[in-house]
């Protein structure tokens, strides 16, 4: 069984952009999309876990939950760090930069960025 993740998106352009660079460096990428909606997932296979970012169905405006957030494990310290700069880059804001956090375990290595609708994401190594 696969599971999905949805976030709302204020501008689906903008949103679409975030993405689609920021996940580009962990090997997902668009596997679908229709009108105001686009779903990534890993080697844009559609399998797996999906993401999908829309502009909400009941056409208010988005907006992140306080304690929610979506949260990518990748592979290495180096996918952390990229994921993080091209985000930033692309439209995110810090909410916590590339490093241990050994609150979480020995190896937890983490960022935190928020993206260009206010959903918080984070991108986590535990090696």
């Amino acid at each position: 069984m696969s599971i999905y993740v949805t976030v709302g998106a204020l501008d689906a352009d903008k949103s679409n952009s975030f993405y689609d660079q920021a996940l580009a460096t962990i090997g997902w990428s668009k596997h679908i999309e229709f009108p105001g909606w686009r779903a990534y997932s890993e080697g844009g296979t559609g399998k797996g876990t999906v993401l999908w970012v829309c502009q909400p169905f009941n056409g208010a405006p988005a907006s992140a939950g306080n304690g929610s957030m979506v949260g990518f494990m990748v592979k290495s310290r180096a996918e952390v760090d990229a994921f993080y700069e091209a985000a930033i880059a692309h439209g995110g804001a810090d909410e916590g930069a590339p490093g241990a956090r050994p609150h979480y375990g020995p190896d937890w290595y983490a960022a935190y960025m928020r993206d260009p609708s206010g959903n918080k994401i984070s991108v986590v190594y535990n090696g």
